[in-house]
């Protein structure tokens, strides 16, 4: 093969490198703003920190959790509950539990709903303490 047509297989192999690069780069680049998607939803994220009193035993802890749930398959406006506590920083208590309400409106209903009211009481019963938070956008 003679120089010249190395130098044009040499110039067509750089090209063909370089508009791959380009390619995939746009590719990567597209892909990572894909990622950085978000939204800022209506719904009410309502997370309560809490500790158990000393007394109270597993299977009564079991209980009040599973109630959130029961409560989210009764009570209109729960979209979902996190029950499971996965990571606690807080050191002074025992876990947390969240849940999404639809909207504003459908948190003041839950408060106000007799099942909801009931799960309370026994709730204050079990708990020596807790903290409860509430998040939405504007």
């Amino acid at each position: 093969m003679n120089k010249s047509c190395l130098r044009v297989i040499h110039v067509a192999t750089l090209v063909l490198m370089f508009a791959g690069g380009a390619m995939f780069g746009s590719w990567h680049v597209h892909n990572a703003a894909a990622q950085n998607k978000f939204g800022q939803p209506k719904s009410v994220i309502h997370v309560v920190i809490y500790k158990w009193k000393d007394a109270v035993a597993d299977a009564e802890r079991q209980k009040a959790l599973d109630g959130i749930k029961d409560m989210a398959g009764k009570i209109p406006g729960i979209k979902n509950v996190w029950l499971k506590t996965q990571r606690n920083q807080a050191r002074n208590y025992d876990g947390v539990f969240a849940m999404e309400f639809e909207s504003p409106e459908t948190v003041a209903d839950y408060a106000e709903n007799p099942i909801h009211e009931e799960w309370s009481k026994r709730w204050q019963e079990l708990r020596a303490n807790s903290l409860s938070l509430q998040v939405t956008n504007p």
